[in-house]
């Protein structure tokens, strides 16, 4: 039986390597990140075309607003009490099937980003002008930032590396 609480006797020592059992799945689900104006994040995210999932105060002084990009089955909360991270600390990455109009759409709504770049995205000393000339999946970079400075990490994916989109085999209810 699975269970789905941390098990410390899941993980066994082998060598420098962690040997892991089998878990039951995982997925980000929420990414919480600081910020100093809720109703001016609230505004700049609807600006990105995002889903408008929440905004809610279930008490008298915290505030929840949440939004998820489209296509994707993780969402942004911000808001009001949530955390002590300083507004602007945050680092997030999305993934785009074409970095190129990724980037003219962005900023055709008005949103200020980087330049395409290709090559690793850190240091920024290797970076290369431009998408990358082959545009080799995971290649090919820009960013942006939201009124409070947290940035945005946006990259070409248009390969998934295998195991990295798990496949949910059908139940066997033994036909």
């Amino acid at each position: 039986m699975q269970t789905t609480r941390f098990d410390k006797t899941q993980q066994k020592m082998k060598g420098d390597k962690f040997q892991q059992k089998p878990r039951i799945d995982m997925k980000l689900e929420v990414d919480i990140i600081p910020v100093s104006d809720v109703d001016r994040s609230k505004r700049f995210y609807e600006s990105l075309g995002w889903r408008l999932d929440a905004d809610v105060a279930p008490l008298d002084g915290p505030r929840i607003v949440q939004f998820t990009p489209p296509g994707s089955a993780c969402s942004v909360t911000f808001g009001k009490g949530l955390t002590t991270a300083a507004p602007g600390s945050a680092e997030g990455g999305l993934v785009v099937s074409d970095i190129e109009a990724a980037h003219d759409e962005l900023v055709g709504c008005g949103i200020e980003a980087s330049e395409v770049w290709h090559g690793p995205p850190f240091p920024v000393e290797a970076r290369r002008p431009g998408p990358d000339p082959k545009r080799t999946s995971y290649g090919s970079f820009f960013s942006f930032k939201d009124p409070d400075r947290n940035t945005w990490l946006v990259q070409e994916v248009t390969t998934r590396l295998p195991g990295r989109i798990a496949t949910i085999a059908p139940p066997d209810f033994g036909t």
